[in-house]
């Protein structure tokens, strides 16, 4: 890992990156649903659905919802009969995921502070590791995915949806100016916080193109890799298998 990692458009220490983003979730955590929806206009509902049916969790399956913080996935997820453990970094969006879940009636979930770098489960524990949104905040994602491929069974599989760059001609230029114009002002206006916000969308920037990050997969043990982009690539689910 190097000296330094990226915080939206700055370049931090690795330490100063895991404080401050963990910062920026706390500071969201309560009104992180609300701008999912104002950001995207709904659509990550359709996103989240669609990842879920690529997934095709199973009745009796054991599956790790990393960054799972208020719940979209696991309750998804649940839906079909799995066995959930949700696990998060930031205890702020674990409290808002439990008070969903309690409210929706999802008493079988587990939830777990946890850092995706250093898991403390044990080897081969989960049939499915998925990280929706989330990786691009993890300050060493390389050892985010040894890990995800360390806690899998044999035949396990990693889902990851994130944002990406599209390749659509035209849309790029939109989205671009929509997203570092309009987001933090949205971000003021429901969440009282612009500058959180801010970080969000040159996290975006600054993940790794579709190819390079399957390539990181790869890197990490998984075979079978496959990417799925949405809308040109704006939006893309990544997926490996451990044989």
């Amino acid at each position: 890992m190097s000296d330094t990692v990226s915080f939206g458009y700055e370049d931090v220490t690795p330490e100063e990156k895991t404080a401050r983003v963990g910062g920026v979730f706390t500071n969201v955590a309560s009104r992180y649903d609300l701008m999912n929806d104002a950001m995207s206009a709904g659509m990550h509902r359709l996103w989240k659905d669609r990842f879920v049916r690529r997934l095709n969790p199973r009745p009796g399956e054991q599956v790790l919802d990393m960054a799972g913080g208020t719940g979209d996935i696991a309750f998804r997820i649940a839906d079909r009969g799995a066995t959930v453990t949700v696990a998060d970094i930031n205890p702020a969006m674990l409290e808002v995921g439990m008070e969903r879940a309690a409210k929706r009636g999802y008493d079988g979930l587990v939830w777990t502070e946890a850092n995706a770098e250093v898991l403390t489960f044990p080897d081969r524990f989960f049939d499915a590791y998925t990280i929706a949104f989330g990786i691009r905040n993890v300050t060493d994602i390389p050892a985010a995915l040894r890990e995800a491929h360390r806690v899998l069974r044999r035949g396990g599989r990693f889902f990851c949806l994130e944002f990406s760059t599209t390749l659509w001609p035209g849309f790029k230029e939109v989205y671009d100016a929509y997203s570092h114009k309009l987001v933090p002002k949205l971000g003021q206006m429901l969440a009282q916080d612009a500058d959180s916000y801010r970080y969000l969308i040159e996290s975006i920037r600054r993940f790794p193109d579709m190819p390079t990050f399957e390539g990181m997969i790869r890197d990490a043990g998984f075979t079978a890799t496959r990417v799925e982009p949405m809308l040109g690539g704006l939006v893309a689910i990544h997926s490996g298998w451990k044989i």
